[in-house]
């Protein structure tokens, strides 16, 4: 019967209230926060206008190209919107794993 040896590695107790409160998590916070907050709102407010114009107005009903409304020409823009949006916040959301990366070696390095 083979008997496996674990080494024994120091456990690191991790101060999760000291890694919020550093400079470095703040920073990513307001980042995120900066860009999160502002998109979704208009993400959202785009999004609504279609059905509230669409419910009580005809604005969008009036031909933009031939036979084709402007409610027709909004419905694909909020697709062009929201691919948009997704491409914008992949490039974002490297920026913030590098940020947490670095937050992490901070922690590992016990400068937090």
């Amino acid at each position: 019967m083979a008997v496996k040896e674990f080494s024994s590695q120091q456990q690191q107790t991790i101060d999760y209230s000291q890694v919020v409160q550093s400079a470095s998590f703040q920073q990513l916070m307001r980042e995120k926060r900066g860009f999160i907050l502002p998109f979704s709102l208009f993400f959202l407010a785009f999004y609504f206008t279609l059905p509230v114009l669409t419910s009580y107005s005809t604005v969008l009903n009036t031909p933009a190209f031939g036979s084709i409304s402007w409610a027709w020409v909004f419905a694909f823009a909020q697709f062009i919107m929201t691919w948009t949006l997704c491409m914008l916040y992949s490039k974002r959301a490297a920026r913030f794993d590098e940020m947490v990366e670095k937050i992490k070696q901070e922690v590992k390095g016990g400068n937090v």
